[in-house]
């Protein structure tokens, strides 16, 4: 890919990531995360280690910042199912790259998918209101400091 396209690239997301609602900054973290772990197993593929390290290690810090933003006390059930099933994926992450096994990114890319595309189906009015709720939240600690 030539230096123009990445860069344009980087300055689109950052343009989108610039005006993004929080769902869409979660839907642009998964992407990222998905396009690191397919151009890790390319890597693999390939026998380029160097690239298969930076994409992993990318990867698993786009699952460690999905696992951050989760919201333990309002998210209840789920909350405490995505936290395991990101920790599964940067266990698993770490054993893709130590091992090199294109298995296990395909079983973290089937998770993540699968996330996503919950994700993803998210009606807009839904949205809305977990915002609204996000607000209320923020509201309540700016008062309470």
């Amino acid at each position: 890919m030539s230096y123009g396209v990445k860069a344009y690239k980087a300055v689109g997301v950052k343009d989108d990531l610039a005006v993004a609602d929080p769902h869409r900054v979660i839907q642009l973290l998964m992407q990222g995360a998905l396009e690191n772990i397919a151009k890790a197993k390319g890597a693999i593929e390939r026998k380029d280690f160097a690239v298969k390290s930076a994409t992993i290690s990318k990867a698993m810090a786009i699952v460690s910042a999905l696992q951050n933003s989760l919201d333990m006390e309002a998210g209840g059930e789920i909350s405490d199912n995505l936290w395991s099933l990101y920790d599964f994926m940067i266990n698993h992450l770490i054993l893709a790259s130590r091992e090199s096994s294109l298995d296990k990114l395909n079983d973290i890319l089937g998770i993540l998918l699968t996330i996503k595309s919950a994700w993803d189906q998210i009606p807009v009015a839904d949205r809305e209101k977990g915002y609204q709720l996000q607000a209320q939240k923020q509201q309540q600690l700016a008062v309470g400091t």
